[in-house]
This record gives structure tokens, C-alpha cells and sequence, in this order.
């Protein structure tokens, strides 16, 4: 099960304990901010990518879309999202839980700065009922990222 390998990847921390789980789904950014009583731009929803044979990992800010021309820009490539069968095995996780805790090796992690006008955010733990609420700093040593990137839109107009 996905949420072992985050909770695994976790206790190399000492964090695991700091799981979440919920009777109900936190599979959509929606159902995470229902569940977690919070507004749905504090989900930290990680969407996964193509780019080459590679997979790739975006986190950002639920009220984030990617930005088709920033995305081409940052990557070399135009978008293209893994299809729900490819994200278990090349990731490690099912849609729903994607996370970039506890995936798969060579899976590069990428955190989008609509993250960054939060001072907590929650991202999931490998399932579709689980999260982890951590700071900025904290996502930054978890998620073992490569580096901050601007891939997104929407939430601009909101900041404004």
C-alpha cells in the first residue's frame, strides 16, 4: 500500500506519526479541504508528468493549474500528464495519493511557487485518505525537490 511507503519514508524522520488519515476520501483537492477543514489552496496537490521517458513530480497550490506556456518554457517540452496506469508504477503511488514521499528512484520533484504564500500546506501521504500538514521548510527537506519552479496560473489572479 502507498501510505506504508510514505509512513516508511517518514519514519527516516521520526514524522510518521504526523499522517493523517480520514474516514473519508481526500482523493481531489475539494474532498482533501473538506476533510481537513481548510481552504482548497492549502491542498499541496502533486500532479505527474512526462517529459522524455522521465517522470516528474509538480507540487503545487490546489487552486494551481499549469501554465502550458511556462510549463514549455521550464521543461522543453509541452505537458503531458502519465495516465492513471502509468502513475502507480513509474511513481509509486495511485491518483489519489500521489506524493513525493516514499516514490519510486529517478523520480525527480519539482514545487511550484504558488506554494509559497502559505505558511502550512497539505500535501498527501500515498493514499486517498491521507495527508501530512507541513511548512514550506519542511516540504522543501521532505519532498527532496530539485528546485522551486513557476509552472502555474490561476492562483495569480487570485493574489492580486
Amino acid at each position: 500500500m502507498s501510505i506504508e511507503r510514505a509512513r516508511e519514508y517518514f519514519a527516516k524522520f521520526n514524522m510518521q506519526e504526523q499522517i493523517l488519515e480520514f474516514p473519508v476520501s481526500s482523493a481531489t483537492v475539494e474532498l482533501a479541504a473538506a476533510a481537513l477543514h481548510c481552504e482548497p489552496a492549502r491542498i499541496a496537490k502533486t500532479l505527474s508528468f512526462l517529459v522524455g521517458e522521465e517522470a516528474i513530480l509538480i507540487v503545487m497550490a490546489g487552486d494551481a493549474k499549469i501554465d502550458n506556456a511556462a510549463y514549455k518554457a521550464e521543461f522543453g517540452k509541452k505537458a503531458k500528464m502519465l495516465t492513471p496506469e502509468e502513475v502507480k508504477g513509474k511513481v509509486g503511488h495511485e491518483i489519489g495519493g500521489v506524493c513525493p514521499f516514499g516514490i519510486n528512484d529517478g523520480v525527480k520533484v519539482y514545487l511550484d511557487v504558488s506554494l509559497k504564500r502559505f505558511e502550512t500546506v497539505f500535501p498527501a501521504c500515498g493514499s486517498g485518505n491521507s495527508a501530512i500538514e507541513l511548512t514550506i521548510p519542511q516540504l522543501e527537506k521532505y519532498s527532496g525537490y530539485l528546485k522551486w519552479v513557476d509552472v502555474c496560473k490561476a492562483w495569480k489572479e487570485e493574489v492580486r
